[in-house]
């Protein structure tokens, strides 16, 4: 069981393709001491510290707080890299982590996403969160740790990246960088969940997150609760999950004593448990650097990046902000593999190195060495059709043109030019014939990857999605900022997902790449560039879900995640609607039913969905924020 936890959490917590630098330079250069911090209310945190052998300056901390264990445990046995990458492992830093509360080698009960307590006052010895902690981890090391510099900047990516995050609010004043790298930042939009919509996906990941253990401890204690879920799912996903059932049956078969799937089952909306997991609300009055970091196709945390950037943006408009998003998967910047590319779309040479060396590396020596701010843009965005970086001075920038795409029949769509609005555009889905989210037969996996670059042809085949693309593109056209799916829709049931998908068509005169295998064909791929799903009951509000009235017809309105994307001359846009995309997402039963976690067999029903050709997708602006904030009230 050991190499599927530790694969799994390779994919979560540092990325698939990480390459370590030889651990001998780390014995070299460095010494490690554990320690056990105490909090303000007596808990205490294992903390493992690696301090720079060469005494004869002062140093910097760099921290970072997982979930995920600070193993290898034992004074003498030693990461194999430490660090965001070796540059900053070769510049010299004191550099901490540290098992969370109720993880691994520290004492307390663990929490999910840990509600933020504002004010994060060190004389309450009770009112305690990530925060706090942060705080107190922080301040001890400053008092207790010889050769620093009295500066501290702190890391991560996935859940550490919330861990990041959420020690930003009321921080220590020792802090001045952060760097939340594919963070989680609301439950409910984020990782586990796509607008409220579950990731199936994500149910192998469950026994990592739904167990408590009795006391600090430096074996799993979740090993058996993942084995048997990999040991009965087949290789192919999609079969497993079908017979599998309605969700119930995931709680009956599986994690009945699980506390955070009980937890996702008996909270079905954005109710208060949810809202208050959500450190958006949180990160205001920032005083510190902030630089977060995403990945364009990053199935598991786009929104956070973006959402968090953004935030700060509009709540604390003095404070040094970044925001950074390349052409990676869930954490891929944090390795090296040559060349990067996301399933069969390669983007270049080097990227993540090109990030860790001009992007990262100046970013923490500048304000933890320095003492100045880094010379870096406010975004550093990689266009994903041109495979260029380039430089904003804000984002979503102002620099390139909205743009808005209407449906036309024959199966058409048009760029800037609205579209007869009578057109009417149906398809029957099936529940039981669900959509794949996936050209390719695999195994779930926790994170899946591929997919985001996906091949679309196979659903633009299936009379269970509607179709609409431009003709031959005459020049490029540029997409730009956040996507807001404005549609008009009727049903013969009383509920419905909807996924959006935008698609970049490739010319049929295109040629196979050489990083590919020889039977994947490029002359008229179809790249998925950007989806999302939304669960259709939620369009007035996500705390108070509502059935729809059948045949009637009715504005549902969602936010994409964002984009940058230049689709190329020659090329074409396309974008596809339907209702189902198994087993990424659970199905809908499209009988509203008050709780989908809890759904029977019968309850799964055929619907016939029909789009109206008033709907529009629109690219530019900030329709994001606007969206779902409002929705959120």
């Amino acid at each position: 069981m050991k190499p599927l936890l530790f694969a799994l959490l390779s994919l979560v917590a540092i990325g698939a393709y990480a390459q370590v630098p030889d651990s001998v330079y780390i014995k070299q250069n460095y010494e490690k001491m554990e320690v056990q911090i105490p909090m303000r209310d007596g808990v205490k945190l294992f903390t493992s510290i690696y301090l720079p052998k060469d005494k004869s300056k002062t140093y910097p901390f760099l921290l970072q707080r997982t979930c995920y264990s600070v193993a290898p445990y034992g004074k003498d046995k030693y990461k194999r890299s430490l660090g965001p990458s070796k540059y900053l492992m070769k510049d010299g830093y004191i550099f901490v982590y540290q098992d969370v509360r109720g993880r691994w080698m520290s004492e307390g009960v663990f929490t999910n996403m840990t509600p933020n307590i504002p004010g994060n006052n060190p004389k309450n010895k009770t009112a305690t969160d990530e925060a706090s902690d942060t705080w107190d981890t922080i301040d001890w090391l400053i008092k207790n740790i010889k050769g620093n510099n009295g500066k501290a900047g702190q890391y991560g990516i996935s859940y550490p990246g919330f861990y990041t995050a959420a020690g930003i609010p009321d921080a220590h004043p020792a802090l001045k960088a952060s760097s939340p790298q594919a963070p989680i930042s609301d439950f409910f939009f984020d990782d586990f969940h796509h607008q409220g919509a579950y990731l199936q996906s994500y149910t192998a990941a469950l026994g990592v997150f739904g167990y408590q253990h009795d006391k600090p401890t430096d074996k799993s204690w979740y090993d058996d609760k993942l084995k048997r879920f990999f040991d009965e799912q087949a290789k192919d996903g999609y079969e497993f999950n079908l017979a599998l059932g309605p969700l119930k049956n995931v709680t009956e078969k599986y994690h009945s004593d699980n506390f955070f799937w009980q937890e996702i089952i008996n909270h079905p909306n954005y109710d208060e448990f949810w809202q208050k997991r959500s450190i958006l609300p949180h990160l205001k009055e920032v005083k510190h650097s902030v630089m977060t970091v995403g990945g364009w196709y990053d199935a598991e945390d786009l929104y956070g990046p973006l959402n968090i950037y953004k935030t700060i943006e509009r709540t604390s408009p003095g404070a040094n902000n970044i925001i950074v998003m390349g052409p990676w998967s869930h954490g891929d910047w944090a390795g090296e593999r040559g060349f990067q590319q996301v399933n069969h779309i390669y983007f270049g040479d080097s990227i993540s190195t090109f990030y860790q060396r001009t992007i990262e590396r100046p970013f923490f020596n500048s304000l933890l060495k320095d003492g100045k701010q880094p010379a870096l843009p406010e975004a550093y965005m990689f266009d994903c059709g041109l495979k260029q970086w380039r430089q904003f001075k804000e984002w979503p920038t102002r620099e390139i043109a909205p743009v808005k795409l209407y449906f036309a029949e024959g199966g058409k769509l048009s760029v800037n030019v609205p579209t007869k609005a009578e057109a009417v555009f149906d398809y029957i889905s099936d529940p039981a014939k669900p959509v794949p989210y996936t050209s390719q037969t695999e195994a779930m996996v926790f994170t899946p990857r591929r997919f985001m670059t996906d091949d679309q042809r196979n659903a633009a085949h299936r009379p269970d999605v509607i179709t609409f693309q431009t003709e031959v593109l005459t020049e490029n056209v540029t997409l730009a900022g956040a996507i807001a799916a404005k549609l008009k829709v009727a049903m013969s049931g009383t509920d419905a997902d909807f996924i959006v998908k935008l698609i970049d068509v490739y010319p049929n005169d295109e040629p196979n790449d050489q990083h590919n295998p020889p039977n994947i064909i490029m002359a008229n791929y179809q790249q998925l560039v950007r989806h999302e799903v939304f669960r259709g009951r939620f369009r007035n509000s996500f705390e108070k879900p509502e059935p729809f009235k059948p045949d009637e017809i009715t504005d549902v309105q969602f936010a994409l995640q964002d984009i940058l994307h230049t689709f190329k001359k020659g090329h074409k846009i396309m974008v596809q609607i339907h209702s189902t995309w198994f087993p990424y997402i659970d199905r809908n039963p499209q009988k509203y039913v008050d709780n989908i976690y809890k759904a029977n067999a019968e309850d799964f029903i055929k619907s016939t969905i029909k789009v109206y050709g008033s709907s529009v997708v629109e690219v530019g602006g900030d329709q994001l924020n606007t969206k779902i904030e409002t929705l959120k009230k």
